[in-house]
């Protein structure tokens, strides 16, 4: 069902339960790379339409200030220069900061003149309400990379919640991740190296992501 409101009555309550304004389909040949990722923060699937839009999902599930994602959560109209234009964001996001919409678009692409244009009309009515607007080209590749391996390790009800509790029961300060598991005995190492990367994606654990993960990175606990 389509419902048109004026944007300043618009509740982000209503566009959180807003289902994704396009849908799309799979074809031999076609340019972008679609799919649908499992959201540990939504605890449900959300849609994306390139990979790109994956890594801008897989930054958002990772971050603990984002409490819920919406893919192409609405269409924005506007009366523009005389004209009426139109643009659907590709994520709304609530965070403890309030709400953030998300255009997601190559670095190469965002200085376009007819990109630029869209995305300065939409940035200044996403701001008129205080919002956060934000345009997110590529990340840094390993922090992309060690984000991407961690999310295989997000799913809370694979790991035993016994083994968590003594994980979180030792002082893993300033210790090196591979030698956690001589740490807690009577557990495979794999099995304990699977969950601590469990806690590196809950952020109850910390090490910088900037390089890409190795058992001699020092990790520690969250504040």
């Amino acid at each position: 069902m389509v419902e048109a409101r004026a944007w300043s009555e618009v509740p982000v309550e209503l566009l959180a339960s807003a289902t994704p304004w396009r849908t799309f389909r799979w074809f031999k040949g076609q340019k972008h790379y679609s799919g649908i990722y499992w959201s540990a923060t939504t605890n449900d699937h959300v849609i994306y339409e390139s990979r790109l839009e994956l890594a801008r999902l897989l930054f958002a599930d990772f971050d603990p200030s984002v409490r819920h994602i919406v893919a192409q959560p609405f269409l924005l109209m506007a009366a523009v220069e005389g004209k009426v234009r139109k643009h659907i964001p590709d994520y709304l996001l609530t965070t403890g900061q309030g709400p953030v919409v998300v255009d997601v678009k190559p670095l190469r692409r965002v200085s376009k003149p007819e990109v630029a244009f869209t995305f300065d009309w939409t940035r200044r009515v996403v701001e008129s309400r205080g919002w956060q607007y934000e345009v997110w080209s590529e990340p840094p590749p390993a922090e992309l990379g060690n984000i991407r391996f961690l999310a295989g390790y997000r799913r809370s009800w694979l790991f035993g919640a016994d083994l968590l509790a003594e994980l979180r029961g030792v002082d893993l300060d300033d210790i090196r991740l591979g030698q956690i598991a001589s740490r807690i005995p009577g557990y495979a190492e794999l099995q304990v190296q699977a969950a601590v990367h469990h806690l590196l994606w809950t952020h109850e654990l910390l090490v910088d992501l900037d390089r890409p993960l190795r058992p001699s990175r020092v990790c520690r606990r969250s504040a």
